[in-house]
């Protein structure tokens, strides 16, 4: 696991910590948004590891697709989570103020913790077969 990587995984790890103390006290929304954030920072450290970087979300997104999803090697659940974790965040972040319920935001923490989970096996499974 390289530094960046390793960099990524705990901006992760820190965001599902974030969004589970929202959702605690009720944001909902909010964390939601930290939640999607943490499946992003996952994907991007899966592509990291590929070499490859982008700036902008849906590239990171569509990469993630092509590259994991598509070749089979991740479920291609992960996704749609990303894909769905994205919408959450925008209707969190800029829709009504209770556009995200709290059980919508339970799942996407669940389905964070699943990115982080997955993202450590896939590295310890790569870095075994150098």
């Amino acid at each position: 696991m390289t530094a960046d990587q390793q960099e990524l995984l705990e901006e992760a790890q820190d965001s599902i910590d974030a969004a589970k103390l929202l959702l605690e006290n009720g944001f909902a929304g909010y964390a939601a948004s930290r939640a999607y954030y943490a499946m992003l920072y996952v994907a991007e450290c899966l592509l990291e590891g590929e070499a490859l970087s982008f700036s902008k979300h849906s590239a990171v997104i569509a990469a993630f697709g092509q590259h994991f999803a598509r070749s089979g090697r991740v479920p291609t659940e992960f996704h749609r989570y990303l894909i769905e974790g994205q919408a959450l965040r925008q209707s969190g972040d800029y829709g009504q103020r209770n556009a995200v319920s709290m059980e919508q935001a339970r799942l996407q923490i669940e389905r964070a913790e699943e990115f982080v989970a997955l993202a450590r096996r896939l590295i310890k499974t790569d870095t075994d077969n150098q």
